[in-house]
Formats: C-alpha cells, sequence, structure tokens
C-alpha cells in the first residue's frame, strides 16, 4: 500500500514538472505552441507584438494581442503561462476589461445616443373623445394614416 501511494505521489510530482512556467516574454515559439489553446497563429501573433516592447503585465499582453481575451488567459494561465513570471489573476481581468471597455467607446455611438431617435416613427393621429349621447348622430369615421410620398 506505501509503494502505491509513493508511486502516486511520485507521478503527481512529475506531472506538475511537466507543467512548467513559460513566460510570454522569453518563451520561443515551440514553447507558445507548447501551451494548450495556442497554435503557430497566435504564436506568431504573441511574437511580433513581443518585438516591439515586452509584455508589462497580463492587461498589456491582452490588449496588445489580438483573439486573447479574458477567458482564453485563464485557460493560458492554468496551462502554465505566465507574463514577467506572474499567472493571471482576477485583478489582471478587471485592469483588461477596464482597457477593453476605453478601446470600445465610440463618440459618435454616444452622441447618437444623446440626440434621441432619428424621426423613423410615424405620427399617429390623436382623436378628441366626444362628449356626445348615443342620441346624438353617429361619430365620422377616423381618418386613415398617412402614407408615405415615395415608393421602394
Amino acid at each position: 500500500m506505501l509503494k502505491k501511494l509513493l508511486t502516486l505521489l511520485l507521478a503527481m510530482l512529475l506531472a506538475t514538472a511537466a507543467i512548467a512556467a513559460v513566460d510570454v516574454n522569453t518563451a520561443t515559439e515551440a514553447e507558445l505552441d507548447g501551451i494548450k489553446g495556442i497554435g503557430p497563429s497566435l504564436s506568431g501573433r504573441i511574437l511580433e507584438e513581443r518585438k516591439g516592447a515586452p509584455f508589462k503585465d497580463w492587461s498589456d499582453f491582452i490588449g496588445r494581442v489580438g483573439g486573447v481575451g479574458n477567458k482564453s488567459a485563464v485557460n493560458f494561465s492554468k496551462e502554465g503561462l505566465t507574463v514577467n513570471g506572474k499567472k493571471y489573476s482576477a485583478a489582471a481581468a478587471a485592469k483588461a476589461e477596464a482597457k477593453n471597455n476605453k478601446k470600445r467607446t465610440n463618440p459618435q455611438a454616444a452622441d447618437h445616443k444623446t440626440r434621441g431617435s432619428t424621426g423613423k416613427e410615424t405620427a399617429t393621429p390623436v382623436i378628441a373623445p366626444t362628449t356626445a349621447t348615443a342620441a346624438s348622430a353617429p361619430a365620422a369615421p377616423a381618418p386613415a394614416p398617412a402614407t408615405s410620398a415615395s415608393k421602394n
């Protein structure tokens, strides 16, 4: 029984050693390809972005490498990828999310929302309520809705 327990413990230690940390700033293309979820295309983009400057942190990595988001960063970190020796954390996720939201903010879209609608609604005629009784003359029929002059 003790031999089985020691064998299991040794196997777990070897498995942990096999998932050694790979730092994105020093890894080769082959090491990046070894991370589950990173293929030749993504590793090429990572290396290309790294040529300009090393990645400061996870939010910098996510912001600069297209196709990498919070979800994939979590998976890469679980597989052993680090940025400057640090695993992905919730704080990095919040910082990356704030950075992505700032990029996505479009002043024209915000301006459009403040101006309101584009006027495509059609006006419906308002019919005043009648105070007539049943003995009076019947009411005139409601006017037909306005139609557009142009035909598409």
